[in-house]
């Protein structure tokens, strides 16, 4: 009755009616628009994949090492649930392009591509509900106990037998199914995931992670609301908090990381790489100090004095052995760059004990497959291919083409030709195709922001009962 009262109250008020409204449009628009664009740019990738494959196989022939650098892209299809929350891969992107002799990173994400007025304003369902939906439940509710203190009426209704905890109980239940209506859209567009191939576990728990959420600010709200004596005391209390918990802590929590963690600029990093892998020696330069004792121990094993005499390409040899130490080296560098990644992404995880935004955040791209590891994961398994493929290509070189008509391919256009091996030996490319982890692989990695939102629930109880023995 109380609650089921305090919905006619909305009904009554204009601006309450029209807050919600603009809710329910904001999480709808957020889940239509995000879903539509991640849906095309889906298939976007998956199409750009195939001509990308085809693109490197239907080349002409040419020498070996030229299609080392022509290179290969490989394209990330996102799981189902980010069409809710695309998490971190709207800033890293999920393309890449792999080459010889360097790992370039992902690219092409949708904030890289935006200008700097429309940096900040991607609006995804995620956002909505981990920054929109509490400000707008604050809205609505800061006034819903204050108001009955302020206009004397509380007094009236605890007269007539209705306890405290009643009426607390009741404005949270009138507050609470504001916040499912907001909900709702999320709701649907998480089941439509479940038809696209996603676990109904993950979906499930990624529900109640945005259920837990709201719950947590419909009870601070009352909560907040039930300590005040003046609606505004009460709206600049819930505000601040808002303030505090959704913009000021995150920021917090980012510079904590960074400071605790130190990590090189992108520009240092790249010097240090490039300096390391200018001591391994020329991978072009056969004649170099550093492959000297490569190209005597392969001569010896042939048992022959002169380079042409080897049943093998030596120059092919020298490029497949400099690709394996030059891996050797970015490799150690990149897990490196990934392990201070990960390293400050778990010491502002931990701030979610502090603010509800960040336990939820954590969970949604954790089950969303839209996390740090999903993105670290997909640039190992691109490296390997990576990897793969630009050896695939050094063994033809040193195994298809002679090594007289390599080192004479610039005198002449004949030459030339005679250089180059036919174009069926492109046909050295895998498949790829990545996948999201296991739905265990992330339920388990979301149990510790789900424990941190029961907590914050746990916390709030306990307040409003102690609340209740004061009052």
């Amino acid at each position: 009755m109380i609650a089921m009262d305090e919905w006619r109250y909305w009904f009554r008020s204009k601006l309450v009616v029209t807050m919600m409204v603009v809710a329910l449009v904001l999480a709808v628009a957020s889940v239509i628009t995000t879903g539509l664009s991640l849906s095309h740019e889906s298939h976007e990738r998956s199409e750009l994949q195939n001509k990308a494959e085809q693109a490197f196989e239907s080349q002409p022939d040419r020498h070996p090492h030229r299609m080392v650098h022509y290179g290969h892209y490989v394209f990330r299809t996102p799981a189902p649930l980010s069409t809710i929350d695309p998490g971190i891969d709207s800033y890293t992107g999920t393309s890449i392009f792999l080459e010889g002799h360097q790992q370039n990173t992902a690219m092409f994400s949708e904030q890289g591509k935006s200008s700097g007025l429309t940096r900040f304003s991607q609006l995804t369902p995620a956002f909505v509900m981990q920054i929109i939906v509490p400000l707008l439940l604050i809205l609505i509710g800061y006034s819903m106990v204050s108001r009955e203190r302020e206009n004397g009426t509380l007094t009236f209704i605890i007269i007539q037998g209705v306890s405290l905890n009643k009426l607390m109980f009741g404005k949270f239940i009138a507050l609470l199914m504001a916040g499912f209506v907001a909900l709702l859209p999320l709701i649907i567009g998480s089941a439509v995931a479940v038809t696209q191939g996603e676990a109904l576990s993950v979906v499930l728990s990624f529900i109640l992670a945005h259920g837990l959420y709201v719950v947590i600010w419909c009870a601070l709200v009352v909560f907040v609301s039930t300590l005040n004596t003046k609606n505004s005391s009460s709206f600049s209390i819930l505000v601040t908090l808002w303030i505090v918990l959704c913009i000021v802590a995150p920021r917090i929590a980012a510079s904590t990381a960074s400071s605790m963690v130190a990590s090189p600029s992108k520009l240092e990093a790249d010097f240090e790489v490039i300096r390391e892998a200018q001591a391994l020696g020329g991978g072009h330069n056969v004649s170099s100090a550093d492959l000297s004792k490569l190209k005597a121990n392969l001569m010896a094993q042939y048992d022959v004095d002169d380079e042409g005499d080897l049943p093998v390409n030596i120059r092919g040899i020298v490029a497949s052995k400099s690709e394996a130490d030059l891996t050797k080296v970015l490799n150690r560098f990149a897990e490196k760059r990934m392990s201070e990644e990960l390293s400050q992404a778990q010491i502002a995880r931990q701030f979610g004990w502090l603010t509800p935004v960040l336990s939820l955040r954590t969970a949604s791209m954790m089950l969303a497959g839209t996390n740090l590891e999903t993105h670290h994961r997909f640039l190992r398994e691109a490296e390997i291919l990576r990897y793969d493929f630009v050896q695939s290509l050094n063994k033809v070189h040193a195994e298809k083409l002679s090594y007289n008509d390599d080192v004479n391919r610039y005198k002449n256009s004949d030459a030339n030709n005679k250089a180059k091996v036919t174009s069926k030996n492109w046909e050295v490319l895998e498949s790829f195709s990545f996948t999201p982890d296991t739905a265990t692989a992330r339920l388990m990695k979301s149990i510790e922001p789900l424990m941190q939102l029961f907590a914050w629930i746990l916390v709030l109880l306990i307040l409003a009962y102690k609340t209740r023995k004061v009052m």
